[in-house]
């Protein structure tokens, strides 16, 4: 690990970042993955606006506002940029579109030899909307709370570029050039590595206080194959950027490999995301005490009722120190359907530990 990162400019609230050092917190800070989303309406009225989800990530008004309507609403410690992982490889000119009602589309997948060799790193420039999204976000926060700049694994991003959207069953293409062409697919993550720093290393540049990689599909892999394609890169870039920028905390988070704790905590990453089918105990002794954990509630928990969310809370704590290198959050982002009323409730349980 490398030495605990500290503030390079004061904040209104830095509990957040005091979560990645070794002060014990008088309580733990909280964020919530998708803090800004469809279950507020407020968000619903300013993706109207827009016209699109691609129009109102590519406009960095846009993206300063939603940012901060969750912050409006909750005492929470920290915000995070309002973007899409999937912004670099549409940069690639891969296609991406979003239809009415359904998920992510690339117009033109990976799906063979020729696809593959063609993909380069894309020109930075051509995400530039996304760094004059970050520093209309600084500017609009006015150091009120650290600002969380984000990218997609390698390998989560070439589960979407080989696919050519999402998957019910475990993105089957991906995985059979992972095995049958192994080469292939080392060129895809090696790009994707790459590019991801790179985009990450702008984000720094424009403003993020933190930075986080979501593997959302690395769980789809064997603990071995998943230590291969998906950790190892993002291990790769980890390294870069605690090189290029020591004082930018960077956390992980792989969905559905509690497995590896024990080599993500080998990473350099300051931070670890726990998902909600993992222990904050179990991952706690197995990634050790000097990295911190963030999670793990269940996002349906924001669907129950306040009876279950107090209970559940003093549950998922048991054996485990929420005091010390611990940042509460979801397991995962906030569905739809999340009650607001809940999401206060829940940051106000959390306060009270």
């Amino acid at each position: 690990m490398n030495s605990s990162p500290t503030a390079a400019v004061p904040f209104v609230n830095d509990l957040f970042l005091r979560a990645f050092t070794d002060e014990r917190l008088p309580c733990p800070p909280v964020w919530l993955m998708r803090q800004a989303g469809r279950y507020l309406p407020e968000y619903r009225a300013t993706r109207g606006k827009a016209g699109s989800f691609l129009e109102l990530c590519r406009s960095p008004a846009f993206c300063a506002e939603v940012l901060l309507q969750p912050l409006e609403r909750f005492d929470l410690d920290a915000a995070i940029l309002f973007s899409d992982i999937l912004t670099v490889p549409d940069a690639m000119g891969l296609g991406l579109s979003f239809g009415v009602g359904e998920g992510p589309r690339f117009a033109h997948p990976l799906r063979d030899e020729a696809a593959v060799n063609a993909l380069t790193v894309p020109d930075m420039r051509s995400l530039q909307y996304v760094f004059d999204a970050v520093a209309e976000c600084k500017r609009a926060l006015k150091s009120k709370v650290p600002l969380i700049g984000f990218s997609g694994s390698p390998f989560t991003l070439a589960c979407y570029m080989i696919e050519g959207g999402g998957s019910s069953d475990g993105f089957p293409l991906t995985r059979r050039m992972m095995l049958q062409r192994p080469e292939l697919f080392q060129h895809v993550l090696d790009v994707n590595v790459t590019a991801v720093t790179a985009y990450l290393s702008e984000q720094v540049r424009s403003g993020a206080d933190v930075l986080m990689l979501f593997d959302t599909w690395g769980g789809v892999l064997s603990p071995r194959l998943y230590r291969e394609y998906s950790l190892k890169p993002m291990r790769r870039i980890v390294t870069s950027l605690n090189k290029s920028f020591p004082q930018t905390p960077v956390m992980l988070f792989s969905r559905g490999a509690a497995h590896s704790f024990d080599a993500m905590a080998l990473t350099g990453a300051h931070g670890l995301g726990v998902d909600w089918q993992s222990d904050l105990a179990d991952a706690r002794k197995a990634a050790g005490p000097a990295v911190t954990l963030q999670g793990n509630f269940d996002p349906l928990l924001l669907t129950t009722d306040a009876a279950t969310i107090r209970r559940e809370v003093g549950k998922a704590l048991v054996d485990f120190d929420p005091h010390y290198r611990y940042v509460a959050n979801l397991g995962h982002g906030i569905t739809p359907d999340a009650d607001p009323a809940l999401v206060d409730l829940l940051v106000h349980t959390l306060r009270a530990l």
